[in-house]
Parts: structure tokens; sequence; C-alpha cells
């Protein structure tokens, strides 16, 4: 059993808040995410013992993993999912490499609008009809969560974003083995 002191936890208030709304704590988060870091142990045992599964990411944030999901979440869910997807694929055609554009990026309101003109089929089912709509139902939504942050111009995303990622690549497995059999 892991010994806790909460006097070493100098962030946990903020941390808890954080988590608890769906934030993902990446290292742009540099206080919240070096106390987990340096304190993982504690926060994972105080947080197990508060019924939270705290998930560390090796590619530098954490989360609470969750098996619930409200319809609420999924359709911001599928939201973001459409959009990091549409982004992969808008990056390929235009030549880039669409990881390292993915995050080197910046996402300004000229390409949201071109997103959803390209794919207009699309976003009419998630009721998102502008790049206005995009910025204010999926970009918003994921700097609250912490999969990208606002920058002058547009946003930038961040490395939680690799959870849509794994989890597109996951039903493109699927999708590829499933045509096999």
């Amino acid at each position: 059993m892991t010994d806790i002191n909460l006097d070493d936890l100098t962030h946990l208030q903020a941390i808890n808040k954080k988590l608890t709304s769906g934030y993902h704590i990446s290292e742009q988060d540099t206080l919240m995410w070096q106390e987990l870091d340096q304190h993982i142990d504690a926060y994972r045992a105080l947080f197990n013992a508060l019924g939270h599964d705290l998930q560390h990411d090796s590619r530098g944030f954490y989360y609470f993993g969750s098996d619930e999901s409200t319809p609420n979440m999924g359709k911001i869910s599928r939201a973001i999912a459409l959009t990091i997807y549409i982004l992969i694929e808008h990056y390929a055609n235009t030549g880039k490499d669409p990881m390292r554009a993915l995050f080197d990026e910046v996402n300004d309101l000229k390409l949201m609008q071109t997103l959803v003109q390209i794919n207009k089929h699309l976003f009419d089912q998630l009721e998102i009809f502008s790049g206005s709509d995009l910025r204010k139902d999926v970009y918003l939504r994921m700097v609250r969560l912490g999969l990208a942050r606002e920058v002058e111009n547009g946003f930038m995303l961040q490395a939680p974003i690799y959870r849509y990622i794994d989890a597109l690549m996951e039903v493109n497995e699927e999708t590829y083995l499933g045509d096999d059999d």
C-alpha cells in the first residue's frame, strides 16, 4: 500500500478538478503535470480509493480512464474523432506528413471552413455547418478537454489527441481484418 502525504500533493485540488471534468493534463500544464509525474504512485492510490482510474500515457499526458459514456459525450467524441480523421486526410492530400502537421500546424478559421466545405455531408450529420460551428462545437471543447490549446490565430492540437488517433487506428484495423473474414 502506498503512503500518501497530502502535504506533498500541493496541486491536488486543481488536478482533481481538471481530471474529473474530463480534462487531459499534458506537459503544457507544467505545474500539474510535474506534480503528477513526481508523485504518480500517491495520486494513483488516492484517486483509485476515490473510484477513479488515473491513466498515464507515455506520450506525455494524464487522464481518468472511464468505461462510461453519455449520449452527449458520444456526440462530442464523434465530432472530435471525425475532425481528427478529416485533418489527417486533409494533410495527406496536401502532401504534408499528416502526423507532423497535426501537431505543428495552426488550425485556423480558414482551415476549419475548408474542412467543413469539403466534408459537408459528414459534418451535416453532426449539425456543423460552418468553420465557426466547427470552432465552437469541436475546437473549444477540445480546449476544455486538454486536447488542444488556443493560440493567437487558431488552435494547436496537443498530445492527448493520440487517444483519438489510437481509436481511429483500431477501427481501421478492425475494418481491414473484417474484410478478410
